[in-house]
């Protein structure tokens, strides 16, 4: 089924130069959807360029945003991401939202950007492939996930073996060739789909389901 957001608090697309813009079209056009409002956020307020060419101007700047005003930060792959520390700030104001119990969304180098920043240390994630995230020295390996698209929540563990959630944001990771399921994971984070219907969303939009289509039809009809 679909469930209707309850605060529909913006999703904040983090947009910079050199972002893949391949990457996070299939979560921002579902979650528009389903009625979310997608607000663009640049280093500045000044024009970015993606890596396709797309020129895109930014809704606010990075200094502007606030987690409290959020229901999720999608961070984007860029080369950038590899080519120095321009876009260090993000993954700073990743570890804020997490912090403050807002969810971050990260996908292909974006991933990178989070293990320099320390925040894929102690959580399950996944990225283009281990090595790839090893090449920035940071202490998570034993947390990599060998998977299309990986949700992370922390837990803490209290007496008698029983876990219980830590405070912090869920945290979504996947892979430069990976749109679809790192948009599975969104989706399901949000709640715009779950169950079966998640599973057609992502069955027509991975591997062309024509099955999986009549599945939605039917829920959209509900």
């Amino acid at each position: 089924m679909t469930r209707t957001p309850a605060a529909r608090k913006p999703v904040h697309l983090a947009v910079y130069d050199t972002l893949a813009d391949w990457e996070t079209g299939h979560a921002t056009a579902h979650l528009a959807r389903a009625g979310y409002e997608i607000r663009t956020v640049g280093p500045t307020r000044e024009p970015v360029t993606s890596i396709g060419g797309l020129h895109i101007q930014p809704d606010l700047a990075l200094d502007e945003v606030r987690p409290d005003d959020s229901s999720l930060l999608i961070l984007p792959g860029a080369d950038l991401w590899d080519a120095g520390d321009d876009l260090a700030p993000f993954a700073r104001v990743a570890r804020t939202f997490l912090d403050a119990g807002t969810p971050v969304a990260a996908i292909c180098g974006a991933t990178a950007g989070l293990a320099r920043e320390g925040l894929l240390d102690d959580r399950a994630h996944t990225s283009a492939v281990p090595f790839y995230l090893a090449a920035t020295g940071y202490q998570g390996a034993e947390h990599y996930v060998d998977a299309d698209a990986v949700t992370d929540e922390v837990f803490d563990e209290v007496s008698d073996g029983v876990t219980d959630r830590a405070p912090g944001g869920r945290l979504v990771t996947a892979g430069p060739t990976e749109p679809v399921a790192f948009a599975r994971e969104i989706l399901r984070l949000l709640g715009v789909y779950e169950g079966e219907v998640l599973d057609a969303w992502y069955r027509l939009f991975h591997d062309s389901d024509a099955e999986a289509y009549l599945v939605l039809q039917k829920a959209a009809a509900r």
